[in-house]
């Protein structure tokens, strides 16, 4: 974990997105020794045959797809105990650009979350295997403070510290035992896919402003050592769902019971819009077809609102080319101060929700 500065808000612009194996460092399992240093201390160990090679190669394809020095040369170092089991992401999945996309939000959530404490989340797995980012994240959302003992350094008190964060957060989130699909000893071992679960469901219990993309999963390949052998199986874990809210709830209005219950006057109105946002963005040339992504970036909402108030907006004052997330956050809250030095209330709306395409 690093404390020293803000990390940027990664892109979500989908052109060119990197693979999820680019967010991370550690992604598929632990170092071990290689065969070569096992010979100069107690020996060498042993492949556990086809299966143990399906593993390793899937980590050495995975690899072919990065150009980011971010995750450690890994495929010819594993070697599982007798009796443990790892999971390992499949290279398709790795490369699924909407489980990045997941990635890229977690990581810009946490560090917004954190910028108060000076915390600093750069990798989804190292940073947060020990616990401690999760304890801090905890206690500052539900205000609460999780008795832990000290800072250890072994390995098993890093563990016990662990079980009493995953213990709270299962009890606050009201998981049943028999539902959890992470637990203490999955996130220490840095077992991504037990980590992002458990990041997607506390951002969608505190209502963080982002929008997960729908329905994401990830292919996983299990593996587990006996008597010398290793034996794999595949199974498919969900990530996301549909996201069918952001805002918290609050007083329900017209455009609310529009978007429930009015399909075909919704569509109405926002032609209507339309024809209204164009009739003043054609003076300087410009035109609006969508509203569902158009004005996310803030850009057309910054200009909109110079029209109307009858003044130019200084293009150094606010980003006219978007290439980021946290650029269209910085847009869209522009665009809100200018409607209030206007004299208009404060918008319903969050700039997180109309960052992340929420038309409503």
């Amino acid at each position: 974990m690093s404390t020293l500065g803000r990390s940027k808000t990664p892109s979500r612009d989908d052109s060119k997105k990197p693979s999820v194996f680019e967010k991370l460092s550690g992604t598929l399992s632990r170092k071990k020794k290689l065969p070569e240093e096992e010979q100069n201390g107690q020996g060498g160990g042993q492949h556990g045959g086809a299966e143990e090679d399906e593993v390793l190669e899937l980590e050495l394809e995975g690899r072919e797809a990065l150009d980011s020095s971010l995750v450690p040369v890994l495929a010819r170092n594993i070697w599982l105990e007798e009796g443990e089991t790892r999971r390992y992401l499949t290279k398709e999945t790795a490369r699924d650009q909407k489980l990045a996309q997941v990635v890229d939000l977690l990581i810009y959530w946490l560090n917004e979350e954190l910028a108060d404490q000076r915390i600093v989340v750069r990798h989804i797995q190292e940073d947060l295997f020990d616990g401690q980012i999760i304890q801090k994240l905890l206690e500052k959302l539900e205000q609460i403070r999780i008795e832990v003992p000290e800072v250890s350094q072994s390995e098993e008190g890093q563990r016990q510290k662990l079980q009493i964060v995953i213990q709270t957060v299962n009890r606050i989130l009201g998981q049943p035992r028999d539902q959890e699909k992470w637990s203490a000893d999955l996130i220490h071992q840095k077992d991504f896919t037990a980590i992002i679960q458990l990041l997607v469901l506390i951002a969608l219990h505190y209502r963080a402003p982002v929008r997960f993309p729908d329905n994401v999963v990830a292919n996983v390949v299990v593996a587990q050592k006996e008597h010398g052998q290793v034996k794999t199986h595949r199974i498919t874990e969900q990530i996301t769902t549909v996201q069918t809210e952001l805002a918290p709830k609050g007083t329900r209005d017209a455009f609310d019971t529009l978007f429930d219950y009015g399909p075909d006057k919704l569509a109405h109105v926002k032609t209507s819009l339309l024809a209204f946002c164009n009739k003043h963005l054609n003076k300087i040339n410009l035109e609006v077809s969508d509203l569902d992504t158009q004005f996310q970036d803030g850009v057309f909402l910054v200009l909109l609102v110079g029209l109307l108030e009858g003044y130019f907006v200084p293009l150094y004052h606010f980003n006219l080319q978007v290439h980021g997330h946290e650029e269209k956050v910085k847009n869209v809250s522009f665009a809100f101060k200018l409607m209030e030095d206007a004299g208009l209330e404060k918008p319903r709306s969050r700039v997180q929700d109309i960052a992340n395409g929420d038309v409503k």
